[in-house]
């Protein structure tokens, strides 16, 4: 992510949004570290407010799309695509999770191109990178695990736990 002005933006933040049935939003990696070392904190809610809009049941299990959970997701998705709400009444695109993933993919993609052009023309819409992973040679990997599970993700249960294997 990035703002307008092109700078990369940190967010500690995290959401998380299944099936728009189900959301949660606080401040926890998935990493041993922040289960068992940090201060972190999480919210999840599961809302009984069916949404009516279509589709109406996005994983197809039954359980129904929900309110606070699309709504979080549309917002979100509006926000860091630089899109405005729909007219009331009006059908959201986004509400298909495969459009919506199909105009994340197109935003990263437009906004690359720009800052691979050399940043020329009207910037595109968006806040949206492509996350490109740094590739570790296999020594690089290999040394620098150890130290990976020691400092960044630690495990925290105790010693006799850990040779057995068990939590």
């Amino acid at each position: 992510m990035e703002n307008h002005a092109g700078t990369p933006v940190y967010v500690h933040a995290k959401a998380c949004v299944i099936d728009d049935v189900w959301a949660a939003v606080g401040s926890d990696n998935i990493n041993l570290r922040s289960w068992s070392h940090d201060s972190e904190l999480g919210c999840v809610v599961l809302d009984e407010d069916a949404d009516p809009r279509a589709p109406h049941d996005p994983a197809g299990l039954g359980d129904g799309a929900r309110v606070f959970a699309r709504e979080l997701r549309l917002r979100l998705a509006r926000e860091h695509l630089d899109e405005a709400e729909p007219a009331a009444g009006a059908p959201d695109p986004l509400c298909d999770p495969v459009r919506a993933f199909d105009a994340f993919a197109a935003a990263a993609s437009a906004l690359d191109a720009w800052h691979d052009g050399g940043r020329r023309g009207p910037r595109p819409p968006g806040r949206l990178r492509a996350y490109r992973p740094p590739e570790l040679s296999p020594l690089a990997r290999r040394v620098s695990m150890p130290f990976y599970r020691l400092l960044v993700d630690p495990d925290g249960r105790p010693m006799r736990l850990r040779l057995r294997k068990a939590f």
